[in-house]
C-alpha cells in the first residue's frame, strides 16, 4: 500500500514537501475554522503546528467543528492531537492550553512563520492581528463566513503585504450563525493559502 509521504510527493514533489514539512504554522483556536483547518493541513504535509485553545468540546460543537460525540468533556487541544495523530501519527503538535491575550502572543506564536487565526469575535480577532503584524508574521484571518449559501462570497482578500483575509468580510455570526458549509470552505481556503505561502514564496 502507497504511503502517506509517497502519495504526497507523487502529486507536489518531494522539494515542496520538504519544504511544507520543515515550516512551523500556528493556529489561533481550534473551533470550528481551528480544527478544520488543522485537519487540511495535516492532509497537505504540514507536521509542525502550534495550536492555541482554552476550550473543551461540547455537544453543540459537533455541528461544525472537527470533533466527535466521545470527545465532549475533553480539552480541545487534546481531542484535536488524537484527531489528526488518526491521519498522520508522524505529527509535531505543540499544544498549548492557554487563552490567547495581547501580552502573551509573542509567546504563544513567536516561532511560527505562519498563524492562522481562528477566533470567534471580532474584538479578539483584531487584537490577535494587531499583534502578530506588529511581530512581522505572515496572518491568515478570516472575516464574514455566516449564513447559508452564496459561498462563492467568501473570497481570499490580501489586505496587505502579510495579511490575507478569506470571507465575505460582511457576514456577522452574531445575526447570521456560524454553519458547517460555509465554516468549512473558509478554513479549506485558509490552508490552501498556507500551502501556496510555503511552496511558492517561503
Amino acid at each position: 500500500m502507497e504511503s502517506f509521504q509517497d502519495n504526497l510527493i507523487k502529486k507536489i514533489g518531494k522539494d515542496n514537501l520538504v519544504k511544507i514539512q520543515s515550516a512551523k504554522v500556528g493556529l489561533a483556536g481550534a473551533g470550528g475554522l481551528g480544527s478544520n483547518c488543522a485537519l487540511n493541513l495535516v492532509r497537505v504535509g504540514f507536521k509542525r503546528l502550534t495550536i492555541v485553545d482554552f476550550d473543551v468540546v461540547t455537544e453543540p460543537n459537533l455541528d461544525r467543528q472537527f470533533y466527535f460525540l466521545d470527545q465532549v468533556g475533553m480539552k480541545k487541544t487534546e481531542a484535536l492531537k488524537a484527531n489528526l495523530l488518526r491521519v498522520n501519527p508522524d505529527l509535531e503538535l505543540l499544544l498549548i492550553d492557554k487563552k490567547i491575550a495581547k501580552d502573551n502572543v509573542k509567546e504563544l506564536f513567536g516561532d511560527c512563520q505562519i498563524v492562522i487565526e481562528c477566533l470567534d469575535w471580532a474584538e479578539s480577532k483584531s487584537m490577535l492581528v494587531e499583534e502578530l503584524l506588529n511581530l512581522d508574521k505572515f496572518v491568515v484571518a478570516v472575516s464574514g463566513v455566516g449564513g447559508i449559501g452564496s459561498s462563492d462570497d467568501i473570497r481570499v482578500n490580501k489586505i496587505s503585504k502579510n495579511l490575507i483575509m478569506v470571507g465575505d468580510l460582511k457576514s456577522d455570526i452574531s445575526l447570521k450563525p456560524a454553519l458547517s458549509p460555509r465554516v468549512n470552505i473558509a478554513a479549506a481556503k485558509q490552508a490552501d493559502i498556507a500551502l501556496d505561502l510555503v511552496i511558492n514564496m517561503f
